[in-house]
């Protein structure tokens, strides 16, 4: 467990530090020659660059603090000397496995907001076991702010399968642009 926690840390370090840098690349030069603003446009609205390098770093401090407590020892997988993955874990590992696949494999038949929607009861409510209450609020919020953030936010569209025409009065709403 040990390793893998530091091995995991620095894993996603790198995979952080490249999202950093080519989040960096739609940067541009303006007219006069000077580097253009990388975070914001005139209009003060964020760029395209700014949320993957926002989340890059969050990722590399968090990969950063992991480093810390491995380095510590205080965490429990730090301080563990067992196997990385037991007959359970192979099991768990299998299991949520199947439900990343199905949900991936429903995103664009039934678009991704249902499919998140069915995939964390499976994964909060069914595999968690946790209070229905407290799935269903997570499972029918998340996909919530995810459309808002995504499609609102960020403008970009997530797929929606069969159910697009759902969402085509939400855009008129939320985003004004008219859609039909």
């Amino acid at each position: 467990m040990r390793k893998a926690e530091i091995i995991g840390a620095i894993v996603f370090a790198l995979f952080s530090i490249y999202l950093m840098w080519k989040s960096g690349e739609v940067a541009s030069w303006d007219t006069a020659g000077r580097f253009s603003n990388l975070w914001f446009n005139e209009y003060g609205e964020p760029e395209t660059g700014f949320w993957p390098f926002a989340l890059s770093v969050i990722m590399f401090i968090c990969c950063i603090w992991i480093g810390v407590n491995w380095w510590r020892r205080t965490s429990p997988p730090s301080r563990s000397t067992d196997i990385f993955l037991d007959r359970f874990g192979i099991n768990m590992l299998i299991t949520v496995v199947g439900g990343v696949v199905a949900f991936v494999a429903l995103s664009s038949i039934i678009s991704m907001y249902f499919a998140m929607t069915l995939f964390l009861i499976y994964y909060i409510g069914i595999l968690g076991r946790n209070r229905w209450v407290t799935t269903l609020s997570v499972a029918l919020g998340a996909p919530v702010v995810t459309f808002l953030f995504f499609e609102w936010q960020m403008r970009i569209v997530l797929p929606k399968g069969y159910a697009e025409p759902v969402f085509l009065p939400l855009y008129d709403i939320f985003l004004n642009t008219g859609a039909s």
